[in-house]
């Protein structure tokens, strides 16, 4: 009688647990998938143009830079931490890529150095936060001002015209219809969902973000696994950065400004936790597709830009707001 009552009682997040773990993150990302089918089915029958094929490439190429940092905000997220200091990383890859390419005449040593700049910041903002302790929030906030300084020192404050026309090629070739700044998206949200869901690195990312001092104790090493995934941040932000360099034609040191919000929106849309621990790569690329579906449909409506900022910042506060709710009904459960 006992046993049975035991049994009657698990909860549905229990019987959960003993589901694979492919199969638990699609039960706990259905609501969104249902939200962005019903999402886009609406924007098709009431936005002209939207469901036009030269329109879905255009959209697809919209989020590029949103959806490839946001494979890795993930990961930060995950861990417990966020970093506010992609957008910075975003303008002085590119300003670098673009002044070693043209001085330098190589296309390969400039995209090289600009992407190892990035992954350079990342990897400092991940060192002063382990061994210092310092939040990150404050260390990336105090970063994002600084590297921005940086790009503009770099260029003089004014944009970086490209003298070698190669260059341009990495944001105007394509394949299969869809250009290398949506395969590298494409490409990025595969690794990631391989390394978070599969691998060791990923598992001790999720641990760390639920519980680092258990973590700790269980052998992993969380100094070193934030500066590695603060490195990997910093480096997929100057691998975007670059890329949108190459899409614009020059190095603008004034470029992405607020894109950080953007990329935090999308990944806490798609059920990443700000407390850390909870991800889903799956959550994140329709968190992704969402925010731009609602960028590209105002864009086709002539919203003005000042109701697209009201809108974009209804959208942040709705996915902290749900975010928030799940903390809760996890911590009820």
């Amino acid at each position: 009688m006992n046993d049975k009552a035991a049994t009657q009682s698990t909860s549905p997040v229990e019987g959960r647990r003993g589901l694979p773990k492919p199969l638990r993150t699609l039960l706990d990302t259905s609501g969104l998938i249902a939200v962005f089918i019903l999402l886009f089915i609406g924007l098709s029958v009431l936005v002209p143009d939207f469901l036009t094929g030269r329109n879905i490439v255009g959209l697809l190429l919209s989020v590029t830079l949103i959806g490839t940092i946001a494979t890795t905000m993930m990961m930060v997220l995950a861990l417990g931490e966020v970093d506010l200091s992609v957008a910075s990383i975003v303008a002085f890859s590119g300003v670098v890529a673009a002044m070693v390419t043209s001085t330098s005449g190589s296309v390969v040593i400039g995209v090289l150095v600009g992407i190892a700049a990035g992954a350079a910041v990342g990897a400092f903002n991940g060192f002063v936060v382990a061994r210092f302790g310092i939040n990150s929030l404050i260390a990336t906030l105090a970063a994002m001002e600084f590297v921005r300084g940086l790009a503009y020192i770099t260029s003089g404050g004014d944009a970086v015209m490209i003298t070698v026309p190669g260059f341009f090629d990495l944001g105007s070739a394509s394949f299969l219809g869809l250009t290398l700044p949506v395969w590298t998206m494409i490409g990025c949200f595969l690794v990631f969902g391989v390394v978070l869901n599969m691998t060791a690195f990923g598992r001790n990312t999720l641990a760390t973000g639920g519980n680092s001092e258990a973590a700790s104790l269980a052998g992993v090493n969380v100094r070193r696994l934030k500066i590695m995934v603060f490195a990997l941040q910093g480096l997929v932000a100057g691998i975007a950065g670059v890329l949108l360099t190459s899409r614009m034609g020059l190095g603008d040191p004034n470029t992405s400004q607020g894109l950080e919000l953007a990329v935090i929106s999308a990944c806490v849309l798609g059920g990443v936790s700000l407390s850390g621990g909870v991800a889903s790569i799956t959550g994140v690329l329709v968190g992704v597709l969402i925010m731009g579906c609602v960028q590209n449909a105002m864009g086709l409506l002539n919203v003005p830009t000042f109701y697209q900022y009201l809108v974009r910042g209804a959208i942040l506060l709705l996915a902290v707001m749900f975010d928030r709710w799940k903390q809760t009904r996890r911590a009820g459960g």
